[in-house]
């Protein structure tokens, strides 16, 4: 039986690339190609395919946001997504937003053969990596409510995150400096670290804040 599949990737080299290695195999068929997640989104009902190779970051609409809607649309065509990166949020949103699997674009050719293959099959394919994450993740006991950081204290990481000063936070926010220094302590506290980066990357390891886009 041929597998039909339809390549997402906003890089048009890596798109040319993936067609062209799926080309010379028997019973797997690209149907189409689309360089971010709007276009994606309409080929999958033109084309109807099994399987789509669906990259993560880019422009317009994302892979997480499409697998969600193709997922919802069309549960016959699975989403396997093809991505470089491999961090906790990235690969939780995707598993979350419905894909069927999660593979890194070093995945060895025969290797990601087999997973689009299984796929469509209706298995779950993970990278050992990503299945390495996932399962430390699932061991982590979960954070206790109190130590939590409250949507108030996000909000200022937040702005840490972008490059803000505790000036400009506090102007942002319209509370005082000394108020985002409080706020920034406690989150020290509570997401054990000792400095600004390092809360910062923390957070989104924890999927408290959105991975930084392309």
């Amino acid at each position: 039986m041929t597998v039909r599949v339809l390549v997402v990737d906003d890089h048009p080299v890596v798109r040319s690339g993936l067609i062209g290695m799926l080309a010379v195999t028997d019973d797997i068929e690209v149907v189409g190609e689309a360089g971010d997640g709007e276009e994606a989104l309409a080929l999958v009902e033109s084309t109807r395919p099994d399987v789509v190779l669906m990259d993560l970051r880019m422009p317009r609409r994302d892979g997480v946001s499409a697998t969600g809607a193709i997922v919802s649309g069309h549960p016959a065509t699975k989403v396997l997504v093809l991505t470089t990166y491999d961090t906790d949020t990235d690969i939780l949103h995707a598993v979350e937003a419905g894909a069927a699997g999660y593979l890194l674009k070093d995945t060895p050719h025969a290797e990601l053969l087999d997973g689009i293959r299984a796929a469509s099959r209706g298995e779950t394919v993970l990278a050992p990596p990503v299945a390495a994450r996932l399962m430390s993740r699932l061991r982590t006991p979960a954070v206790p409510a109190a130590v939590q950081p409250s949507p108030r204290e996000l909000e200022v990481l937040a702005a840490v995150a972008r490059g803000l000063s505790n000036a400009e936070i506090g102007r942002e926010l319209f509370i005082g400096e000394a108020t985002v220094k409080t706020h920034l302590q406690r989150l020290f506290t509570k997401l054990d670290v000792d400095d600004r980066t390092r809360a910062v990357t923390v957070a989104i390891e924890r999927g408290l804040l959105p991975s930084p886009r392309r």
